[in-house]
Parts: C-alpha cells; sequence; structure tokens
C-alpha cells in the first residue's frame, strides 16, 4: 500500500537503510566566502555522491523498501538526469532491471552515465507531462513499478537524511538553504529539521525562469507557470507537486528566485573559494545569498546544499571563463 505521508521517523529509518550505499558527504566551511556573502557560509557537497548528485539517497530508499515481487518487476522513472542515474545505480546494486525516460535536450554526461550504470534509456520531449506519457504506455506494456522522483514519500524520506547529517556536523546551524525543482528534496529536509529544530529557517531557491513554488506562494494556492529555458536545467518544473506542495507550504518559511548571471557567479565562487565543480541547479543557494535576497546577520551560520555536479564540463568551462 502507497504510504501517505512523510515524518521524521520515516527520515531515521531511511538513514539506516541506505547507509551501505551512499556516502555520508562533509559539511564545509570554506571561510573566505563570508565576506563575499555576508555570513558564515557551511556547504554541504552532494556532489560528491556516487552518481554526483544527493538523487542517490532518495532512490536507493525506495528501491530498497520495494517487495521481492515488485523487484522482480523492474522499475521505471522519468528524470532531467540526476534521478536517472541514481535509479540505475541503485538498481544494479540489487540486479533489478531499471527504464528511464529522459529529455532529449538532456547534458550528454548525464544520458552517458544512466546508460554506462546499466538502465535502458528512452528519450522524450522537455517537458515532463508529456515524458511521463512515456512511462505510462512503458508501464501498461511491462507492469514496471514507478519510482518517482518527487511525488513518492520514501523517495522525499531518502533526501531528508542530508538534514540529519548537517545538524549533527553542525548543531548550531540557523538556516538551510535547498534548491527546489519538483520539491523532493526540500520536502525531506523541512519535515526533519522542523520536526527536530522549528527555529532553524528553511529557505527554498529557485531560478526566476521556472519558480512555480514561489509563484504558487503568492497566489495562496497551486498554480502552473510558464516554463522559460534555463542553464538550471535540474530545477525546470512547471508546476508544485501534489505531496511536496503542502509539506512546503507548512515547513519551509520563505522561497526566493535567482537570475542566470547570479547563478552562474554562484558556480564560480564555489569553484573559487571551496574547490568544487557544482553545477547551476547546485548553485542557487550561493546565488541567493550573493543577490541578497535572504536578509541574514554577519555571524550567522547558514548551510547551502549542493545537490550535484552532472553538466558537461565544456559548458561549465564556458561559464568559468566568463568570469575572467
Amino acid at each position: 500500500m502507497e504510504k501517505n505521508g512523510l515524518t521524521l521517523k520515516d527520515i531515521d529509518e531511511a538513514e539506516k537503510r541506505i547507509h551501505p550505499y551512499t556516502v555520508r558527504t562533509p559539511l564545509l566551511r570554506p571561510g573566505t566566502l563570508d565576506e563575499v556573502l555576508g555570513c558564515e557560509v557551511y556547504l554541504k557537497p552532494e556532489m560528491l555522491q556516487v552518481t554526483g548528485a544527493f538523487k542517490m539517497r532518495g532512490a536507493t530508499n525506495k528501491i530498497l523498501s520495494l517487495t521481492e515481487a515488485e523487484r522482480s518487476k523492474g522499475i521505471i522513472t522519468s528524470s532531467s538526469g540526476n534521478h536517472g542515474q541514481a535509479c540505475a545505480l541503485a538498481g544494479r546494486t540489487i540486479a533489478i532491471k531499471v527504464t528511464v525516460v529522459l529529455p532529449e535536450d538532456a547534458p550528454q554526461i548525464k544520458i552517458k552515465k544512466v546508460k554506462a550504470f546499466g538502465a535502458n534509456v528512452l528519450l522524450g520531449p522537455r517537458n515532463y507531462k508529456e515524458r511521463m506519457k512515456i512511462v505510462r504506455e512503458e508501464r501498461e506494456k511491462h507492469g514496471y513499478i514507478l519510482v518517482h522522483a518527487y511525488e513518492d514519500f520514501a523517495v522525499m524520506a531518502g533526501q531528508g537524511t542530508i538534514a540529519l547529517e548537517i545538524l549533527r556536523d553542525c548543531p548550531g546551524i540557523e538556516t538551510i538553504l535547498v534548491p527546489i525543482g519538483g520539491g523532493g528534496l526540500i520536502s525531506g529536509i523541512s519535515t526533519a529539521i522542523k520536526e527536530i529544530n522549528p527555529k532553524i529557517r528553511v529557505i527554498g531557491v529557485e531560478s526566476e525562469k521556472c519558480a512555480p513554488y514561489a509563484e504558487s506562494r503568492k497566489a495562496g494556492r497551486r498554480v502552473e507557470v510558464d516554463f522559460l529555458p534555463t542553464i538550471a536545467d535540474g530545477l525546470a518544473c512547471r508546476e508544485p507537486g501534489d505531496n511536496p506542495y503542502p509539506i512546503i507550504e507548512k515547513y519551509v518559511d520563505d522561497i526566493v528566485t535567482v537570475d542566470e548571471e547570479d547563478i552562474k557567479t554562484a558556480m564560480r565562487l564555489i569553484a573559487t573559494h571551496a574547490k568544487l565543480i557544482a553545477e547551476p541547479s547546485s548553485s542557487v543557494g550561493i546565488a541567493a545569498l550573493l543577490s541578497k535576497r535572504i536578509k541574514l546577520r554577519p555571524d550567522e551560520k547558514v548551510c547551502s546544499v549542493l545537490t550535484s555536479g552532472n553538466w558537461d564540463i565544456d559548458m561549465i568551462g564556458k561559464i568559468f571563463n566568463e568570469g575572467l
């Protein structure tokens, strides 16, 4: 039976379940960023996961939660790239069949990695709803189990383990910045944080080119937005998810948006000060600090979750060279 909620207990159980299969990423303190960004900066570098993204946590928790009968059917997912890689590797680890539907314009590194991890890849439109039609057709044909990137509570619970690690490494953390795409990551993190210490602020960050959660909060209801191409392709989402939306409205203190130039500058800052290659979607938290969209004290302890580093290296190189 599909579970219809997310609790701190779910996240605690997910941490125990995925521990042998995922990396406990460090909490970094590159002090030279403080003066630039106006607070005490901490970084949670999830690009250090084997697949190069936080998605390994949620996909692994979901797949390990499946019954033997469900595993025998194989799984399918739609992804912009990172979730697909995570499903492919987690599926290979426990020897089940994995099919991933990717956008045909996804960065080649993401497509190649999904294939390298052993998944069957189908290419479809960038439009998420159109790709989900392909998922439904494949499920009807083959009986696959769906591992949704952000609607699934087991996936959210896996992502929430990031929060438990942050709190252990820095109990005095005051604000956590989380990129928002479909909303599964921030749902998991905010649930863990607010059920442990409601005083800690959780702030979501979207690209201003595609900001359904920010617009929905303004409207007081779920709204669909026009999609404009953004370098933060991993955050591209037209409307809030059914399951993440109420969690985000309950637990997330604020949602801010950032522009393309601040995202690029944030990528360069992360590379310069922390020696990390962060893809654009990963860098929006630092972009929010850079653009002064969030009110902070100079001594405030702020953690930005760096979600991933899976972007074509030549494209990242061009962005880095723009700053020279």
